[in-house]
């Protein structure tokens, strides 16, 4: 993929593309039939090629996409060197243009799939251009993919030469590629801009009597369907959910403090980019990242009268029409003069800020004032008269009014205490309560309850050293018995699991009962309960709390009251923009306010403190309401979603009471395969009642 330099020149450029070929090469993936098995290097199975445009979405060729059998693929890739090959299924959930394949012949272009992925995995993911391919004009562009050489499956690179466009003026423009071979295989492979370090186009086809090819331009993707309805949420509307994901991806790796890798924006900025001749690629990235926080634009005529709002700008609009707010980005950089579109871009993006929304969600708030900030720190560079016009914009977007922020959707029933008395409350419950043996930390007690709504609990089976490792074959019949209870049509009966502090990372929402059944945690709602926290270990911070026993007791159940009366807002305590920190003191947390829900980030990374102990200063500080989520993936993976999605899943609902059904849902969607859930992966929630004492306040059941 080098394209070399001039005797004598710097290294920095050779450097540069010799990183942008190893973040294209991790991004790049091989698509196979679903019958590929463990044969992962079987020629036999290979369709083609792909690559990761967001977290969880591949984009390829619609013809191999479904060149195989229905629409199951599976996705193989290598994240980085040396960590071998890896297989995840995939399911073509949208192609361009719509519809069964061509009995004979090419497939018409844009010949576009989108692949969304059937579980979380970590992987990069390529920079998707927000200008459109029809801008680039003439030059060199390099290509990637994968191919067969002498009967084994190679990764294939190098660089092509644009020689004009296919289509005209119509909306499916192709660019004509030449000066080399496109082997057989590499379809659906990425098209990059070398000179910006950005992905263009799609590798849509090969010459059959010279050398090259044509490609797609990214941009035909936003002629997938418009949602008939307004929309309720990001996921509603493919194209905004697959973009909106990509800008916060590259913002959020940007700014990942711990980050080993190379990020598309460093290799950008060592190429000399320059988005509109006027933004660093730092400073594009951290902008899309704030518009990609906002709900998308009500429709793309709303859009579009926001770019004919604007002063001086001119520009014929490209077809398609910009759809998502980083098209709209893409169009003011064709408006560049001189020093750049500056003043076109804070206008752009404070209009954005003060938009008309499709829906709202509980981060909005906070979104636009992130935005805000960046348009005002960015003005500094303009005059003063272009301040108090940015300024007087954004007190006229106040002065209109905002629209109530909603529950999010799936969480929108009435909360308050009438939510209890119609809903759970009125429900018997399950309730599981194992016992660490301290002599046998292997092995524990453990016994099965029906819990009355009343708090009245009935013991159906116990248990002595059973190992802890065998779990939960000895439960599984004890625990059917009491769902059989419990469950009502349409509403499976909540597990609560009481578990010593040690204990709370125990997966108890993984636990399968049955080798045909789901996991617990998407069969039903699944809580935890720290049933020690009367004899919680205390630390030096601490010293006190001995002290403040009663108080802290009083403050937790009025902690428990104010979050079953009202709106909760998440805390995220162990993590500053990626970066572990370790969990406050108890007198730090017993500070926070009565709404509060702590939320861990980096449960794993004991570099302060170990779970345990992070959990219990937790519980400690007087919380009943938690929510972490167990690591799956690398220390450096990037955890931007599940900051926002705690946000907004935590303060949808009107009140705590919700959550566990909140979770719940959000682990059915986790395990459908839907990748706006894939950032709850490994979640927890401690939801644990002060009102409702545990039966024996820890120690099993007497027998009757």
């Amino acid at each position: 993929m080098t394209l070399g330099h001039a005797p004598g020149a710097s290294d920095t450029p050779d450097a540069a593309r010799r990183a942008l070929r190893g973040l294209v090469m991790a991004s790049t993936v091989r698509i196979h039939r679903a019958d590929v098995g463990y044969a992962l290097d079987e020629p036999a199975t290979f369709l083609g090629s792909g690559f990761f445009v967001a977290p969880s979405w591949v984009l390829t060729c619609a013809h191999v996409a479904r060149g195989g059998e229905g629409g199951g693929i599976v996705v193989v890739y290598e994240s980085a060197p040396g960590l071998g090959m890896s297989a995840v299924p995939g399911t073509v959930v949208a192609t361009l243009p719509d519809g069964p394949a061509p009995e004979s012949g090419n497939w018409p272009a844009p010949d576009l799939a989108l692949v969304r992925l059937s579980e979380p995995v970590d992987h990069e993911c390529v920079y998707v251009s927000e200008r459109p391919a029809a801008y680039f004009g003439e030059g060199k562009v390099l290509y990637a993919g994968w191919t067969v050489v002498e009967g084994r499956l190679q990764f294939l690179d190098g660089p092509l030469s644009v020689q004009g466009t296919i289509g005209g003026w119509s909306t499916d423009v192709q660019m004509r590629l030449g000066e080399n071979d496109l082997p057989h295989g590499v379809s659906g492979g990425p098209v990059i801009d070398p000179e910006r370090g950005e992905v263009i186009g799609v590798l849509k086809s090969r010459s059959r009597h010279a050398r090259g090819g044509t490609s797609t331009g990214l941009e035909q993707l936003r002629t997938l369907p418009v949602p008939p309805d307004a929309p309720r949420a990001e996921r509603d509307d493919l194209y905004q959910a697959v973009f909106h994901a990509h800008d916060r991806y590259h913002r959020d790796r940007q700014r990942h403090p711990d980050g080993r890798r190379h990020t598309w924006v460093d290799v950008q900025s060592q190429l000399g980019a320059r988005p509109g001749r006027t933004l660093t690629p730092d400073e594009r990235v951290q902008l899309l990242g704030r518009l990609a926080d906002l709900p998308p634009p009500a429709s793309t005529r709303s859009l579009l009268d926001i770019l004919d709002s604007l002063p001086d700008f001119q520009t014929p609009l490209p077809l398609p029409a910009p759809r998502a707010w980083r098209d709209g980005l893409g169009a003011l950089y064709e408006c560049a003069r001189g020093d750049g579109a500056l003043d076109l871009v804070l206008d752009y993006a404070v209009r954005a800020m003060a938009a008309e929304r499709p829906f709202v969600t509980p981060s909005t708030p906070e979104a636009e004032e992130a935005l805000w900030d960046w348009a005002w720190q960015a003005a500094q560079r303009l005059g003063v008269r272009h301040r108090r016009s940015l300024a007087a914009q954004r007190i006229n977007g106040f002065l209109s009014g905002r629209p109530a922020v909603a529950a999010a959707p799936g969480t929108g029933r009435p909360g308050g205490r009438a939510d209890r008395d119609q809903g759970r409350a009125a429900q018997p419950c399950v309730l599981l309560e194992l016992v660490q043996r301290h002599w046998e930390p292997d092995r524990c007690d453990w016994s099965v309850c029906v819990v009355a709504p009343g708090g009245e609990a009935v013991r159906l089976e116990e248990a002595e050293r059973a190992p802890l490792a065998g779990l939960p074959a000895p439960l599984a019949v004890p625990l059917a018995e009491a769902f059989r209870r419990c469950d009502e049509p349409g509403r499976p009966a909540l597990l609560q699991v009481a578990l010593p502090h040690s204990l709370l990372g125990l997966d108890v929402d993984d636990w399968r009962l049955r080798p045909d059944e789901p996991p617990l945690g998407v069969l039903r709602p699944v809580v935890l309960r720290c049933s020690d926290r009367d004899q919680l270990p205390e630390d030096d911070e601490a010293a006190s709390y001995g002290a403040d026993r009663l108080d802290i007791d009083e403050e937790r159940r009025a902690r428990w009251r104010w979050l079953h009366a009202h709106r909760a807002k998440a805390e995220v305590l162990d993590c500053d923009e990626g970066l572990r920190k370790p969990v406050p003191p108890v007198e730090q947390l017993r500070g926070l306010s009565h709404g509060t829900v702590p939320v861990l980030c980096r449960w794993g990374d004991h570099r302060y403190e170990d779970d345990a102990a992070a959990l219990a200063r937790i519980v400690r500080g007087g919380f009943g309401v938690a929510l972490w989520r167990r690591p799956r993936g690398r220390p450096e993976a990037v955890c931007g979603e599940f900051h926002r999605g705690s946000f907004d899943e935590i303060a949808g609902p009107a009140s705590a009471y919700r959550l566990p059904d909140v979770v719940h849902a959000l682990r059915s969607r986790l395990r459908s395969g839907r990748p706006d859930a894939f950032w709850a992966d490994g979640i927890a929630l401690l939801y644990d009642d002060p009102h409702q004492p545990l039966p024996g306040t820890g120690d099993l059941l007497e027998a009757p």
